[in-house]
């Protein structure tokens, strides 16, 4: 027991370093072996992230609209925070074209061989998206964990709570106990994480190798530098702008961005991020529910704006081709309306790149050369993703006074077993 104790005494974030530490130490050691033995352990840590996700945001997003009535409405707050959505997503835009115009990844790079398994995606028109997010049984939705699906029933069912007034009492006290339970088990499965990190990380570096990136190196490099300025930079700037110390965010974001980056899942990273948000940042819970899975579906900063931007670049300069004024709009442009139009659809970093490249009129075959890498692109792109989808929470919680200002400036970085902070005197 006293080891038990010493370990859960040990900060949440160092547990899961030390974890991402020892898993890339074991996967150099063990090689392709690493994938057969250690694999299954990030596998059993993603299903029961997967497990949990839909009914913890199904409850909490009901819970969260029939509990908003009273404070903000729940249509200010969600025109406020797609507003931030839209403007980070341009931001990030910005940080993609910039980099990849300084350091020039699609330059130098030989006669490189589309991978063999690409085919170009066939992209959703908007009215079907539209459609989709419309469940015709919300049932199988639930059971398939068709997010924006769910949040749409769900919310339905929130604002039929708030219609029937004294009527429901009982149903919307049993939906926030639901929800409570739920948050339970999230607490949970977070405490796994340290085992499904080393497990990811290891079968990764174990079976990924080195000899894959040596051809593009310098575009792995640019992804990962624009993802870290955009981060560090943007976010960092906007939420001084707000008067909020970044590095406070960054420390209770923390489990969401490690989790991000191991599991490489917008989804699977969404129950730590919501948890990092309320219970290391402050953010008002009933917010947080709908807005952090909201974000987990249609906020891709790193999938949906930078690495479509950088790869426009990288195809043009690898063709050399020369980007017009007017191509570089509809880049912008296609870049953040696209993160919004496809959302829900699977592979979203693919299917946005399709939607920009096709967009400016550059061959989507130069999607096809970099599938080779797309693993260790996505650990950073979900991180930046990640890490936007909680960063406009806190924002828009700041700007409409339902940020806990005690809770967001002792900022933990555990996530797990213990209980939430009890605010300040």
């Amino acid at each position: 027991m006293k080891l038990w104790a010493r370990w859960f005494r040990i900060p949440f974030w160092q547990r899961v370093l030390g974890a991402f530490v020892l898993g890339a130490l074991a996967g150099w050691a063990l090689g392709d072996r690493a994938g057969t033995w250690l694999q299954p352990l990030g596998t059993l840590y993603v299903q029961l992230i997967r497990m949990i996700a839909t009914p913890l945001v199904f409850f909490a997003v009901i819970h969260a609209v029939s509990a908003l009535r009273g404070q903000k409405s729940v249509a200010a707050l969600g025109g406020r925070t797609f507003l931030w959505f839209a403007v980070t997503a341009a931001l990030a835009v910005g940080v993609g074209l910039g980099t990849a115009a300084l350091t020039k990844p699609g330059l130098g790079v030989g006669q490189l061989q589309v991978a063999g398994d690409y085919k170009p995606r066939q992209v959703p028109g908007p009215v079907q998206v539209l459609l989709d997010v419309v469940p015709t049984n919300p049932f199988a939705a639930l059971a398939e964990g068709k997010m924006l699906q769910v949040i749409f029933f769900a919310g339905l069912l929130g604002f039929a709570l708030v219609k029937l007034g004294e009527r429901t009492e009982r149903l919307r006290a049993l939906v926030g106990e639901a929800s409570d339970a739920m948050i339970q088990v999230t607490r949970f499965v977070l405490e796994l994480t340290p085992l499904g990190t080393f497990g990811l990380i290891a079968a990764l570096v174990g079976t990924y190798g080195f000899e894959r990136l040596l051809p593009l190196g310098t575009f792995v490099l640019t992804l990962y530098l624009a993802c870290a300025v955009h981060v560090v930079f943007v976010y960092g700037g906007l939420l001084a702008a707000h008067g909020l110390n970044p590095l406070r965010f960054f420390r209770g974001a923390a489990p969401g961005m490690q989790v991000a980056f191991v599991s490489s899942s917008s989804f699977a990273s969404m129950p730590v991020a919501l948890r990092s948000v309320t219970h290391n940042l402050g953010v008002n819970r009933d917010y947080a529910a709908f807005a952090v899975p909201l974000g987990a579906t249609i906020k891709m900063d790193g999938c949906g704006a930078i690495y479509p931007a950088m790869t426009s670049l990288f195809v043009a300069q690898y063709f050399g081709l020369t980007l017009s004024a007017p191509q570089l709009f509809i880049i912008l442009l296609a870049s953040v309306l696209g993160s919004f139009g496809t959302a829900g659809v699977p592979g979203t970093a693919v299917v946005m790149t399709t939607v920009v490249l096709s967009a400016a009129g550059l061959p989507l075959e130069g999607l096809g050369y970099l599938l080779a890498i797309d693993r260790v692109l996505d650990m950073m792109r979900t991180l930046t993703n990640v890490t936007g989808q909680m960063l406009v929470p806190v924002l828009v919680a700041r700007e409409e006074g339902l940020l806990d200002l005690a809770v967001y400036n002792r900022a933990s970085s555990n996530v797990g077993l213990e209980e939430p902070p009890s605010p300040a005197a």
